[in-house]
């Protein structure tokens, strides 16, 4: 990175080394398939610390982004998934026999990521200019772009966190 200082110190300007995608982006990009259930996708992105992942297909095409804003949203809208008197019955065998004190039902979620992920994929090629990805971020309002093959296979991402460590001279 070349940068000049001024007296106190602060840089006039920034420049960026990378000259493509290619170069800023994160290779080989953690992501979640779009049949994995919202359990298994919280589990990751806590597990990872990230807000977000790319959701794939079978074939390894981002086909959207889970984040946990689509987790929030869809844990305030669902209805409850146990019938309210379930709820507050106590829990019977099938003989009508009572199960004692230790035991409780639970409710299995199968909510596919698919189903609540928001189904948007902004992508570039590896060989898009670094001028026209910061123009992308800008005229889409968003944070992280997909790097996608001939094949549109997901093979990075780019966050505006990466193009910013960049400019001031971070390995990203």
């Amino acid at each position: 990175m070349k940068n000049t200082m001024h007296k106190s110190g602060a840089r006039s300007r920034l420049f960026l080394d990378a000259q493509t995608a290619a170069e800023l982006m994160m290779p080989n990009p953690i992501s979640i398939d779009e049949d994995a259930t919202v359990h298994e996708a919280v589990a990751m992105l806590i597990d990872r610390g990230f807000s977000a992942a790319p959701v794939i297909d079978a074939a390894g095409r981002p086909v959207g982004v889970i984040s946990r804003t689509d987790i929030v949203r869809r844990d305030r809208e669902k209805p409850d998934l146990m019938p309210p008197y379930f709820a507050d019955s106590e829990p019977l065998l099938a003989n009508s026999e009572r199960l004692g004190s230790g035991f409780q039902i639970e409710v299995t979620d199968t909510t596919r990521v698919k189903d609540i992920m928001t189904p948007i994929v902004f992508a570039v090629p590896p060989t898009c200019p670094v001028a026209n990805l910061i123009e992308e971020f800008l005229a889409r309002k968003v944070h992280r772009l997909f790097v996608v093959d001939e094949d549109g296979s997901l093979i990075g991402v780019i966050s505006a966190l990466d193009v910013l460590r960049q400019l001031r001279g971070d390995d990203v």
